[in-house]
């Protein structure tokens, strides 16, 4: 199933899209068809667990068998961040494809050394945009601003201490992240996080695709371009540390919470690893794309 937030009028609605009719209202279908009470964003629908999916699932499969089945033309709807109102960081893991890790121990001038264990940073709340936001290209505090295409995944139980063999039982989804990045600020500050964390740097969308319908986490391309160019192009099945390896490590000794989400690394194709960096600039159109969950698109502004 494939889930989004919509915007109408000032509210927030959750959707379900279908490919070929467009944006269900899953409350009102869920309410109008079947008489029945869904919550009405995505991250309680995830918080409330498998009967609160099953529900949607009802709503969606009542809404198809209508022949207006409320839905809305997805080209007149404007998609927002899936996960509005989050009140975590986003979790990241950072060198996590090994040719991005060759690239940036070349742009900062040391030899490569591969990680013995996943390196976890994070994005606070203040980041997050969705689908056609704007991101700020915050002029006075970088020259240096770059993109990063990744899976990332949407955490649908609460869990510590998770084995890597039982990921799939507390995944609930994926999405897309760019992990949009302050290069010069990183390298003043010595580590990820403030580099990575201005304001709108976390573009996140534009759906969350169900485990089932997404399937492994495995083998599915990755790619970017800016202003139709690739820049990205890869897969995540060379992903350093897999998915089930990530979440293992991260849950271990912390508790991860329905609607979390945890962005998994980029490949090499960053315009740091570049021998000339053809950073981003005003105007410039950013699509970042998961192979199964579709297109994220932001202009710098």
């Amino acid at each position: 199933m494939k889930f989004l937030t919509y915007k109408s009028g000032d509210a927030l609605k959750v959707g379900a899209l279908d490919d070929a009719r467009g944006v269900c209202d899953l409350v009102a279908a869920a309410k109008t068809l079947l008489g029945k009470d869904l919550p009405d964003s995505l991250r309680a629908i995830v918080e409330g667990g498998d009967s609160a999916l099953a529900t949607a699932r009802e709503a969606l499969a009542a809404a198809q068998g209508k022949p207006d089945g409320l839905f809305t033309p997805l080209a007149s709807v404007k998609i927002a961040t899936p996960l509005p109102g989050a009140r975590k960081n986003v979790f990241c893991v950072g060198r996590n494809y090994k040719l991005h890790i060759e690239e940036m121990a070349a742009a900062f001038g040391r030899t490569p050394d591969y990680p013995k264990n996943p390196e976890f940073f994070s994005k606070p709340p203040t980041t997050i945009v969705g689908h056609e936001d704007g991101v700020e290209r915050h002029e006075g505090y970088t020259d240096k601003l770059d993109y990063e295409v990744e899976l990332a995944v949407v955490i649908g139980k609460k869990g510590r201490n998770i084995k890597e063999a039982d990921f799939e039982d507390y995944v609930f989804g994926y999405t897309v992240v760019n992990d949009i990045t302050a290069r010069d600020a990183q390298r003043a500050h010595g580590q990820f996080f403030k580099g990575k964390s201005f304001d709108t740097f976390c573009p996140i969308g534009p759906i969350v695709v169900t485990k089932d319908e997404f399937g492994a986490p495995s083998g599915h391309r990755l790619t970017l371009r800016v202003n139709g160019g690739v820049r990205q192009d890869s897969n995540t099945s060379d992903l350093y540390f897999g998915v089930p390896k990530i979440i293992e490590s991260l849950s271990g000794a912390l508790t991860l919470e329905p609607g979390d989400i945890i962005a998994t690394g980029t490949p090499s194709g960053v315009a740091a690893g570049m021998k000339e960096p053809a950073w981003l600039q005003k105007g410039d159109v950013v699509e970042a794309e998961v192979e199964g969950v579709g297109v994220l698109r932001n202009t710098i502004v």
